[in-house]
């Protein structure tokens, strides 16, 4: 039998399957964002569904876990007057700490947005508490606050006023935990300082060709020009109020009486003093509830207050009616 040889130029060679750079290209967005993904799934997103499990169990650290239902959260309502006292100094606290700390930033804000020099420095030098630790503010403030030798105090004698003993008296430890909190708000200094500067000098030059002093300026230009940074700082604030631990632990330990008993001491004192890890999760699923509400809240009430450049805002005009209560224009109709 002959052999028939093909010629070279009709033989097929199979190449080897290789991975373009056309089927990598889809996959690459994802390889960049997955430590992100995994991170937020185990770190984030586990343990908060975990919690939201193990607050229906009596889960303590060290014994046999027991599935219990709502318990939990029928004692904390019917059966724990701690939970409604740190509940109620919580809300003290953020009635007072939520609009001090807007004013304050709003304010340094507006004193770093003047051209004047030495600006740079005191950004910096208001913006540096907020990066000390929370142990190391607290000693700072203990320091400040003693009965004792507090240099707070020293400066009230020297006007003749006799300062209290801040962290020992109910009437004033409160407001102590305001003042403190208040000294690390640079984070928020400086988005109100952004949002100042993204104003357009057009409007104060407009608003001053038709008679507006500085404080009609400020009411009518600045501040429905800077709404949605104040948005963003009064939610943030609301969660920090609710938040609140590092400095009444320290400094107080939620004394005296309670009178600085927050509501996050609560939840840390049942997880890792009482060892009720349950009950704890339940504690912080309240708050949670309590946090996403406000928040809601304030969304939905932005959209009367909240101007964003470029929007206009118009009411809708109401239908004119005839005597017979019938909208203008449809009389024929209803014949």
């Amino acid at each position: 039998m002959a052999h028939t040889q093909v010629p070279y130029s009709q033989q097929q060679t199979a190449a080897p399957k290789r991975l373009g750079p056309k089927r990598w290209g889809g996959a690459v967005p994802y390889l960049f964002i997955f430590p992100w993904i995994f991170g937020f799934l185990v770190f984030t997103l586990g343990p908060l569904l975990f919690s939201l499990v193990i607050s229906f169990f009596d889960w303590p650290i060290v014994g046999q876990v027991t599935f219990v239902g709502i318990d939990n959260y029928v004692e904390m309502f019917s059966n724990d007057p701690l939970f409604w006292k740190s509940l109620l100094v919580t809300l003290k606290f953020a009635a007072l700490f939520v609009p001090l700390n807007i004013i304050v930033a709003l304010g340094l804000a507006m004193l770093l947005n003047q051209k004047v020099k030495g600006s740079a420095f005191f950004r910096t030098a208001f913006y540096l508490p907020s990066v000390i630790s929370g142990v190391a503010l607290a000693m700072i403030w203990s320091w400040v606050y003693s009965g004792d030798y507090g240099i707070l105090n020293f400066f009230l004698s020297l006007v003749g006023i006799e300062g209290p003993d801040w962290l020992n008296d109910t009437k004033w430890s409160l407001v102590a935990m305001v003042i403190a909190s208040l000294w690390g708000q640079g984070s928020m200094m400086l988005i109100f300082l952004a949002g100042l500067k993204g104003i357009p000098k057009d409007l104060y030059e407009s608003a001053s060709m038709d008679g507006a002093g500085k404080i009609r300026q400020f009411f009518n230009v600045t501040i429905p020009m800077i709404t949605p940074t104040l948005l963003f700082n009064l939610i943030t604030s609301i969660i920090a109020a609710f938040q609140q631990l590092t400095l009444a632990l320290l400094l107080t330990g939620g004394g005296p009486l309670k009178s600085t008993f927050f509501y996050a001491m609560y939840m840390y004192e049942n997880a890792f003093k009482y060892f009720k890890m349950g009950y704890s999760a339940a504690n912080a699923w309240f708050m949670f509830l309590i946090v996403l509400t406000l928040t809601f809240l304030v969304f939905k009430s932005s959209e009367a207050w909240v101007f964003y450049e470029g929007e206009m805002k118009t009411k809708k005009a109401k239908p004119k009616r005839n005597k017979a209560g019938v909208p203008a224009g449809r009389e024929g109709r209803s014949a």
